[in-house]
């Protein structure tokens, strides 16, 4: 019996230690890339990573994989992540941080810079002044919890 146990438990520890072994990896592809304590865009932000930095895949829900990185565990949308290994270089030339998570968002929608000269080319008489504005306010994460809890949002 007492065989039977301990090659239970040892086979029990070995399938725990394989599957972390196995855990996959992923790189940080966006030059700032917020780890979220649920997912969710209004998730706290409890980390921020860097480019190139890898993490290890938990789980995944529909948009959203839970990683850790060093002592830190969340969330981050899937359009900040790519399975592929991102090696910084060192030389003369600038690195390519790329792309934020705001730009792989708007292009995710298809706008980039090129199509918003386009429009505004073909649009002079609009007045942007507005959206310049609102492009520059920034929302802190306790103003968005306080605005979520007193409108009831979940």
């Amino acid at each position: 019996m007492m065989k039977t146990v301990g090659w239970i438990g040892l086979t029990l520890v070995g399938a725990c230690l394989a599957g972390r072994a196995n855990a996959s990896q992923m790189s940080v592809q966006v030059r700032q890339g917020p780890l979220r304590s649920a997912p969710s865009f209004t998730g706290s932000v409890v980390a921020t990573l860097a480019y190139g930095d890898r993490v290890a895949t938990l789980e995944k829900r529909p948009g959203w994989i839970r990683v850790s990185f060093g002592e830190h565990t969340g969330w981050m949308h899937q359009s900040a992540l790519t399975p592929k290994r991102i090696v910084l270089q060192s030389g003369d030339a600038t690195a390519q941080t790329g792309a934020s998570s705001e730009e792989l968002a708007l292009a995710g929608k298809g706008f980039n810079a090129e199509v918003e000269d386009q429009f505004k080319s073909q649009n002079k008489e609009a007045d942007f002044a507005a959206v310049d504005r609102m492009e520059k306010r920034a929302v802190s994460p306790k103003a968005l919890a306080e605005f979520r809890a007193k409108g009831e949002l979940n």
